[in-house]
């Protein structure tokens, strides 16, 4: 059985091919092709598609997402060089969605689903919406391939109830859903499974550190998680590369004053020029940038890597508390996975809790699973890419079976 899982953007569609079939033998999953589409809405978008070590990309005008995946579809079944005879061997598209509300789980995409995920539209403003827009024209493009979503917030419902509730009027709370949700579940929950494995226990404490574009913190007892850094929106927890992470919303009327931005072009800001790029003064959201920059003296790139390894460190400590300690830190993401200054600022200092980093193999670790703990450290901390798509994969092709 053959799943395509997507991840979208307002203007790209990427997307992995898996062969889910050896997983029912008792085997893994096969990924058998890899792509998207880049600059959808422009008279000329790039198609690619990499299946195996080829790699192909072909230019064309693609409208919208609809015709995204039926040009991707194409590029899999074309006869000389795709790994699909038809598109009936796809038994679903799985969709990497970011926020359901209400709906915390893996659903087939329906009225109730599209419904839940627009009644939170505006605290996921740069995901929901090219997500609905993409559902619904997939289901008219391609209607007999099965849609599901397999939302990040899932992973995060086994947190306690003291950790997931805003303290303002319950009234509210009982009327809304304003809780903190915690996303990038799908990176977690692979984290957890791995990490699992690897510590050969399956009751292990781990603190799953996903860094990146978009960064959390999660704290994982026995597979599940027990408390994460996001809250109510993506927006939220640590600074992503331009989200403004937490703030005090009493700054926002004086903000406003100061601006003369209404709300809406506040919170706008707030989610499109703020965070790293923000606080370096324009330079970047991109850590790479950012070392870059604060190594030839600009003080403001400094500062924006001195907020967001001071922030992780915060939210480390607190993922301790949750935990009672752990057993292992896990990094994970672009930056978790490749950053090696970050990984030792992160853990600098902190042998006195059992953490230390063996400064060898962190600064030989990139993009590869390794354990990189000094010997003497009793918490064991690793790198472990991430494959969020796999899980998704596994969610869809359950929702199907089930």
């Amino acid at each position: 059985m053959k799943v395509l899982v997507a991840n979208l953007g307002s203007t790209s569609f990427k997307y992995r091919l898996f062969d889910m079939s050896p997983e029912a033998a008792g085997g893994t999953a096969v990924q058998l092709a890899r792509g998207g589409v880049e600059r959808i809405g422009s008279q000329s978008s790039a198609c690619t598609v990499e299946i195996g070590q080829t790699r192909r990309v072909l230019e064309m005008a693609v409208p919208h997402h609809g015709i995204a995946v039926q040009a991707c579809v194409a590029q899999l079944t074309d006869p000389e060089n795709g790994c699909l005879t038809s598109a009936d061997e796809i038994a679903a598209i799985g969709f990497k969605a970011v926020h359901g509300g209400r709906l915390q789980g893996v659903f087939r995409i329906n009225d109730e689903v599209l419904a839940a995920m627009e009644e939170v539209g505006s605290v996921a403003p740069a995901h929901n919406p090219p997500y609905l827009a993409a559902m619904r024209q997939l289901a008219e493009t391609v209607p007999d391939i099965p849609l599901v979503a397999a939302f990040e917030t899932d992973f995060h419902r086994t947190i306690p109830a003291a950790r997931t509730h805003y303290a303002i009027p319950k009234a509210w709370s009982d009327a809304l859903p304003i809780r903190k949700w915690g996303f990038h579940g799908a990176s977690h929950r692979f984290i957890a499974l791995r990490s699992a494995q690897l510590l050969e226990r399956p009751d292990t404490r781990v603190i799953s550190c996903h860094l990146g574009g978009s960064s959390s913190l999660c704290a994982i007892d026995g597979q599940k998680s027990v408390a994460t850094t996001m809250g109510m929106s993506p927006q939220t927890g640590l600074p992503q590369n331009n989200r403004v992470g937490d703030l005090d919303p009493f700054c926002l009327p004086m903000l406003m004053q100061h601006t003369g931005l209404d709300l809406q072009q506040l919170l706008t800001t707030l989610s499109t020029q703020a965070g790293l790029l923000g606080l370096s003064g324009g330079v970047s959201g991109d850590i790479r940038d950012l070392e870059a920059a604060a190594a030839d003296g600009n003080s403001d790139a400094q500062l924006a890597l001195d907020v967001y390894i001071a922030e992780v460190r915060r939210q480390l400590g607190g993922m301790l508390v949750a935990l009672g300690g752990c057993d292992a830190i896990v990094f994970t993401g672009g930056i978790g996975e490749n950053g090696q200054a970050i990984r030792a600022a992160v853990c600098g200092g902190l042998s006195e809790l059992g953490i230390r980093l063996d400064e060898s193999l962190n600064a030989q670790t990139r993009g590869v699973e390794s354990r990189i703990s000094a010997v003497d450290s009793r918490t064991q901390i690793w790198v472990i890419p991430t494959n969020e798509e796999l899980i998704v994969a596994r969610q869809t092709l359950a929702v199907l079976t089930h």
